[in-house]
């Protein structure tokens, strides 16, 4: 089965389970009056080098991808690939929710993001953003879609997700990644990645699945999983797409997947 296809609360240990963005696919494409290079074609390689996932953060102003993108995806993965999940990312009080009702995705992932952001740079603010989503969370459960937090690695915040209907989280790792990066062996490292493992716990204490996502890379994916109980999932797009055009997408697709896999050995 699909690790990715299951309810917020049945991972029991198992691998974490890689997810596509394909994001940049789209920017690249748009920045000709072309086809190319196509995002469905993308998700099929991905797919077929082993992906377990497909995602996608369209944005209101259509910059990288665009309302057909989400509904020829939706169209081509019911048909050619039904066991693979479709993840919608967004700010549900943008252009999202009319999407999760159109195509209804496995997984819509609520992100924070404000109209002009470049990227997601913060989780949601718990509780005080608890009435304005609860509403959002019974409708996609309504539709038959799990939902899930974009959120900031803070323990305390994890039993309020859960209370409002939330079936998993999304812990921000730019944090985590940007920390890497500057030295991973320092206290100051250890202390924030001792955060981010006391947030998962608190997730999976409230019954919460997880997930987690942004800078994640080839070089501090590995390390995250090992300290991180319990992720089900991790959503990468920029990292990976720029390996690709060294690699290849196929094989870049494969090298995060043997990452995986070592933090699980």
């Amino acid at each position: 089965m699909n690790p990715l296809i299951t309810s917020g609360h049945s991972f029991h240990g198992a691998t974490t389970a890689l997810s596509v963005n394909l994001n940049k696919v789209a920017l690249l494409r748009n920045t000709r009056a072309l086809t190319i290079p196509s995002v469905t074609r993308a998700a099929r390689i991905a797919i077929d080098a082993g992906a377990h996932g497909i995602t996608v953060h369209p944005r209101p102003d259509q910059r990288h991808i665009r309302t057909h993108d989400v509904h020829d995806l939706a169209e081509m993965l019911e048909q050619e690939h039904p066991h693979i999940e479709y993840n919608l990312e967004g700010n549900p009080f943008h252009n999202l929710m009319d999407l999760v009702r159109a195509v209804r995705p496995h997984q819509a992932t609520f992100v924070p993001d404000s109209v002009e952001q470049s990227t997601s740079d913060h989780g949601w603010n718990l509780p005080e953003d608890n009435e304005a989503l609860r509403p959002l969370i019974d409708e996609c459960h309504a539709l038959g879609v799990r939902v899930s937090l974009f959120m900031d690695p803070l323990p305390e915040a994890m039993v309020q997700a859960r209370a409002i209907g939330a079936d998993r989280v999304e812990l921000y790792t730019e944090a985590y990644a940007r920390s890497h990066g500057e030295g991973a062996g320092t206290p100051q490292h250890a202390a924030l990645l001792a955060c981010y493992t006391a947030s998962a716990e608190a997730a999976l204490g409230v019954g919460l699945g997880l997930n987690a996502g942004h800078d994640l890379n080839r070089d501090n994916l590995t390390a995250f999983l090992r300290a991180v109980p319990g992720v089900q999932e991790v959503s990468i797009g920029h990292a990976l797409i720029a390996d690709a055009l060294e690699l290849g997408l196929a094989e870049t697709v494969r090298d995060y997947l043997r990452c995986i896999h070592r933090a699980h050995a």
